[in-house]
């Protein structure tokens, strides 16, 4: 984790992901709505690769005064943001701190469940993106219908002018930033996938990408171990959150007290069916990430008790995983515990009171696409 944290810090010094959202926004002038789809499945891409959140803040500054701009409200912007990296989360492949801790936890390959868990990305972020364009859309043909209208002044005040130039070109090591960026991502699937690569590996692939980015970028010495000691420290929370989290399951397994939660839980379980025990652990997993709003803890401290549950009702440990970081993700798109959210939502102007009443129809969507893709894979074995 320690080492994700400094590649990505390396990359964002470069400034080569803020370049890239701000040429995307300058080459849709005139068809600000096409923004919204396709800078949804940029966060997307970041929040389904990395668990792009934190790093997601930087964009609000940038992207309000642009929704402004095209007749949008401050809602727009921060849905574009929140929810295209939310559902990203929601529909993770290879992000790191959910589904690879998670599956490590459950005893799986992180790559067994890929498809599902694509198509509901996929399915994801095609409902959030057409749900922000209609709103969007509604809001442009009349002001007045914006659930932030009596806020709008004030707003449009804070954001009055952006400062930045989204016709300067990406520089060539921006460029070569962003292949390697993506590169990286592709080689550790592949390494893992079929070489039987996993944490030290994949460790190593980090630490080189981020040498690599740093000759490419010509940092030097100085700012390239500034930059990876940063992100390291952004990340050095997340690593002693699992650290923790993995001592109370270690604890719980010395003192047999996983065995005997597993017993009541094969108890309580027995008879629902494997439609039945799929739907109950993503309830399960929805009511926990309001208390753990962090996905690799919450991996860390459910899955050893919540994936060997599974084998009790014959349902793939892969699915249990994809239960989890799909109740999550959901959770996390509203989670009053979630900094993330609550930081997104001040830096808007937009009240939590008034974002619930935003989402709570999209919430219901999702939902309704999670449990019926779990039902149908648990039904289909």
């Amino acid at each position: 984790m320690i080492i994700i944290g400094g590649f990505l810090g390396v990359v964002t010094r470069t400034g080569a992901i803020d370049r890239a959202i701000e040429r995307s926004m300058g080459a849709l002038k005139g068809r600000e709505v096409w923004m919204i789809p396709i800078l949804m499945a940029v966060f997307a891409a970041g929040g389904t690769t990395y668990g792009m959140a934190e790093e997601s803040l930087a964009f609000y500054g940038l992207l309000i005064p642009v929704m402004l701009a095209a007749r949008f409200d401050a809602v727009v912007a921060v849905a574009v943001i929140l929810l295209g990296a939310g559902v990203g989360v929601l529909g993770s492949t290879i992000n790191p701190f959910a589904t690879v801790i998670a599956a490590n936890a459950a005893g799986v390959p992180f790559t067994s469940g890929l498809g599902l868990r694509v198509f509901i990305l996929v399915s994801g972020w095609a409902i959030c993106s057409a749900y922000v364009v209609r709103y969007a859309l509604k809001v442009r043909a009349d002001p007045s219908r914006s659930i932030v209208a009596d806020e709008s002044t004030a707003i449009a005040a804070r954001f009055a002018s952006d400062g930045h130039d989204a016709q300067a070109p990406l520089s060539r090591t921006q460029v070569l930033t962003l292949i390697i960026f993506a590169a990286t991502f592709g080689i550790m699937i592949w390494g893992v996938a079929s070489q039987g690569w996993w944490m030290d590996k994949m460790s190593a692939l980090f630490i080189a990408a981020s040498i690599l980015v740093g000759v490419v970028g010509w940092m030097g010495e100085q700012k390239f171990i500034d930059a990876f000691m940063a992100g390291a420290k952004d990340l050095l929370g997340v690593a002693l959150i699992i650290g923790i989290a993995r001592g109370i399951v270690v604890i719980m397994d010395a003192g047999k007290m996983t065995d005997t939660i597993l017993n009541s839980g094969e108890q309580a379980l027995a008879g629902l069916g494997a439609v039945g025990f799929i739907n109950t652990i993503f309830g399960i997993e929805v009511g926990l990430s309001f208390l753990v709003p962090s996905s690799s803890g919450l991996a860390v401290l459910s899955m050893p008790i919540l994936a060997p549950l599974a084998d009790f009702s014959a349902v793939d440990r892969a699915l249990v995983v994809t239960a989890y970081q799909s109740a999550n993700g959901l959770v996390n798109l509203i989670n009053p515990t979630f900094a993330v959210v609550m930081g997104a939502l001040a830096i808007g102007g937009v009240p939590y009171q008034r974002w619930l009443k935003f989402m709570w129809p999209l919430l219901l969507i999702l939902t309704v696409l999670i449990m019926s893709s779990l039902s149908l894979a648990a039904a289909l074995g």
